[in-house]
């Protein structure tokens, strides 16, 4: 069967169940997979936990999934730019794990690699570290991080041919690949498909083998911040 799917709908049916787990890529609003993310909010799954850099802004991106109550909990490294993620943590409707940055890459990564766990400074004497086994290598401390492995993964590229091979465009590579990785499923998004063999080798980010599911389509691409010099 080809990857290649008509719309974001039809790349997620049969793959969405209620509580399951979801790696998304991307980094803020650069490089995220908004047609899947619609696409889920479309289908009313819920009970979702999600492990992305953060959890978009008030009404786009993961954010809508926040407003429609579909996310029970996040594994996340920033939220400060979600007013209704501050107040759904505070009142205790969503659970918030959080990640460094790094150390979240690193899970995602990890996952992928069959990896079950690694150890990292990051994080040692702080509440980072609380439950977590500490271990000392040449007279340092380090915490026990466990490996992340998502039932789906979501991302958004910029070219695939149809194989699967993804290309990335400049910083909205960010977390889509390690994302991507740890995806039992993987649902890549894209601007373009084109045929095998029009991609170089050696500029491709994410091999084909990742990639179970592809489709192509317009985005909005929206400015998380947009500041200006006066003239």
């Amino acid at each position: 069967m080809g990857k290649i799917y008509d719309n974001a709908d039809a790349a997620l049916d049969g793959v969405l169940r209620d509580g399951m787990s979801i790696a998304a890529g991307g980094f803020g609003l650069c490089g995220i997979p908004e047609l899947l993310i619609a696409a889920i909010h479309k289908a009313g799954t819920s009970n979702l936990t999600i492990a992305s850099n953060n959890c978009g802004v008030d009404g786009f991106g993961l954010g809508i999934l926040l407003d429609s109550k579909q996310i029970r909990k996040m594994i996340s490294s920033y939220v400060g730019e979600n007013a209704e993620f501050m107040r759904q943590y505070l009142s205790g409707e969503l659970e918030l794990e959080f990640n460094p940055q790094g150390t979240l890459a690193e899970r995602m990564r990890a996952g992928g690699a069959g990896i079950p766990g690694f150890y990292t400074k990051t994080g040692v004497g702080t509440v980072i570290a609380d439950g977590k086994e500490v271990k000392t290598f040449d007279g340092e401390d380090y915490i026990l991080e466990r490996g992340f492995v998502a039932d789906l993964a979501i991302v958004k590229g910029w070219k695939a041919d149809t194989s699967g091979n993804v290309v990335f465009r400049k910083t909205a590579r960010n977390f889509n690949v390690p994302a991507a990785t740890c995806g039992r499923v993987c649902v890549v998004e894209v601007e373009e498909i084109v045929p095998v063999g029009s991609l170089d080798p050696d500029a491709i980010h994410l091999p084909g083998i990742y990639v179970h599911r592809l489709i192509q389509g317009e985005h909005e691409k929206r400015i998380e911040q947009r500041t200006v010099r006066k003239g």
